[in-house]
């Protein structure tokens, strides 16, 4: 059997003093394989309207500011859309949604995010996933979500210090959130809160500090384009979340 190595650990996160150097980590995990052959695999064959592009193939980090009250936490990276550009809900339909959505309610300076290099930045607000790598069919493993906790854990801690109100865009996101949120000693209400879109509940920090947890649907096609997510129901969420943050 070979030997492991760093990248086979998501809990080496937990030695990150900073955002930069947890960023800078988690770009070479190789935890999972299927995830590791399925990201790999996208990124060599790509789609034909991207053929003359480099995918990014690898574990996107998190994106934002790193003194953000607000953080929104939504699924796994998209195959063609963060797999590719290395930013979370870049270069995809569903990041065109939830950018314009940013832009309208004042915590990111333009409406549109297609690659590292656009210019775009975001105030208050840092954007993450449960899962870093893009899984087929969007549908990561429960295993896989538990191996890559570690990363969103010393993420949230990270922010601790600033962070006032956190959305979840979809139900893996809410549960992802509230089951690590617990590992890491936060109070959670029990029953664990249900998710839906508009849902608030209020978690506590271990250090006593209340943070509101909001629901939010999924900023996927299967969404938006059926009407289940429209940019009104996506504004009152963000709306709500700016007002809690005091900002």
């Amino acid at each position: 059997m070979p030997a492991s190595n760093a990248s086979d650990d998501p809990t080496r996160a937990g030695a990150a003093t900073s955002l930069a150097e947890l960023d800078a980590l988690v770009v070479d995990c190789r935890a999972c394989p299927r995830l590791v052959a399925w990201r790999e695999e996208v990124a060599a064959e790509k789609r034909a309207s991207f053929r003359d592009q480099e995918y990014w193939g690898r574990p996107v980090p998190g994106f934002g500011d790193p003194r953000a009250s607000i953080a929104i936490v939504g699924l796994a990276p998209a195959a063609h859309g963060a797999n590719r550009t290395g930013r979370m809900f870049t270069g995809d339909r569903s990041g065109d949604f939830l950018y314009a959505g940013l832009h309208r309610v004042g915590l990111a300076n333009q409406p549109t995010s297609v690659a590292l290099d656009d210019g775009l930045a975001l105030t208050g607000v840092r954007i993450t996933a449960p899962v870093r790598c893009a899984p087929p069919a969007n549908k990561p493993t429960p295993q896989e979500r538990r191996t890559c906790a570690p990363w969103l854990a010393r993420e949230l801690e990270l922010l601790a210090p600033t962070l006032r109100v956190l959305v979840a865009l979809g139900g893996f996101g809410w549960h992802a959130l509230l089951a690590t949120l617990a590992d890491l000693g936060w109070t959670v209400p029990r029953p664990s809160p249900a998710f839906g879109h508009g849902a608030e509940t209020v978690l506590t920090t271990p250090e006593g500090r209340d943070v509101t947890l909001l629901g939010c649907f999924h900023v996927s096609q299967q969404n938006t384009f059926t009407g289940k997510l429209t940019p009104p129901m996506l504004d009152a969420v963000l709306d709500r979340a700016v007002q809690l943050s005091g900002r």
